[in-house]
């Protein structure tokens, strides 16, 4: 019997008369009437695909043989920068909008929830109230956010101790993905850079705290998905141990970083649009640590939509050059799933 298909790195959009008014007036997020843009202070983005929104989405599903499919929340809604009351509402909405899919499709959507770390209290309440009262086991997080003395953090600091520790205590599923990219680096924004380069930059980045302040050992009930295939970090292994062997002195206190290599806690998903990327990631984590994740319905996932792609189409160029076997195909697409979001 074949194994169903989980897609482990999906978004949503909500329909644009399911934003509060409030997101809108204040600039913080919303999407055209005609669903053509979604928008948020005077930046926008162009509703690519029919699939960002839920009837749509469920027929892509059912055409691309997706038979569960897992939500994260929108990178436009982290918060970062928001004011502790934006945050609180904005995020709810979010959060409120993810669970209602999960709870009307539990057979069809697994859905994540975020929470700002800047507001420490008021993320480990909403915490306690998405896995109490909505049910929600998958935890969002931005590699980075703006704290309180407006300094860009990455989200593996000792300032976010107390949100991973209620994570821990609930064992939940963590998922870390990029965004704000060009609030961080000042640089122009020309050829898409800070999506094809610096995002993969900053993940890496989440990741090398992540790994020096030993939040695998530190939190082990918590199985953390770093986006993208983390694949920058794969690529830059060598240098990181390079560098805590020949500068121990700028690495007091940190963990090895072989010591994460391959650990059963830490997966990544497979969007890499490069089998040979991919074959490294496999060789680097091992297969059990690595999850089907099409980033879809945005043109830098895996949509049929951009030529020459379709989604699982990385997955399968493995198997055909004979990275992967048949077996481990299935449990990329769904065994290894479900040992994250468990």
């Amino acid at each position: 019997m074949k194994k169903p298909r989980i897609n482990g790195h999906g978004h949503l959009l909500p329909e644009p008369h399911q934003i509060p008014a409030f997101m809108r007036e204040k600039k913080l997020f919303w999407i055209d009437d005609d669903r053509k843009f979604m928008r948020q202070g005077n930046w926008r983005r162009p509703v690519t695909d029919p699939s960002f929104f839920l009837a749509e989405k469920l027929i892509w599903m059912e055409q691309n043989y997706i038979d569960k499919e897992v939500v994260l929340n929108l990178s436009q809604l982290y918060g970062n920068g928001w004011s502790e009351q934006d945050c609180f509402d904005g995020l709810r909405f979010q959060n409120d909008f993810n669970a209602s899919l999960e709870q009307e499709y539990p057979d069809r959507f697994i859905s994540g929830f975020v929470v700002q770390p800047r507001f420490t209290d008021q993320a480990l309440k909403e915490i306690e109230r998405c896995v109490e009262t909505l049910g929600l086991r998958l935890l969002c997080l931005p590699t980075h956010f703006l704290n309180s003395e407006e300094q860009w953090t990455s989200i593996a600091d000792e300032s976010a101790f107390p949100i991973f520790e209620l994570a821990n205590k609930y064992g939940l599923a963590v998922q870390i993905h990029p965004y704000d990219g060009e609030e961080i680096i000042k640089l122009q924004d020309r050829f898409w850079r800070f999506h094809l380069v610096w995002m993969c930059a900053q993940t890496a980045d989440a990741y090398h705290f992540y790994t020096l302040l030993d939040f695998p050992e530190r939190f082990p009930n918590i199985r953390t998905c770093f986006a993208h295939a983390n694949q920058y970090a794969q690529m830059g292994y060598g240098r990181r141990v390079q560098g805590f062997d020949g500068r121990p002195d700028l690495f007091v206190g940190a963990a090895d970083p072989r010591k994460s290599l391959g650990h059963s806690n830490i997966f990544v998903d497979t969007l890499t649009h490069d089998p040979l990327s991919l074959e490294l990631v496999i060789k680097r984590m091992g297969v059990a640590q690595v999850l089907a994740g099409l980033d879809d319905p945005y043109p830098l996932g895996e949509m049929e939509t951009v030529p020459g792609c379709y989604p699982g189409k990385v997955i399968d160029e493995a198997l055909e050059l004979g990275i992967i076997t048949e077996k481990e195909k299935g449990e990329i697409w769904y065994d290894n799933v479900l040992k994250w979001v468990r």
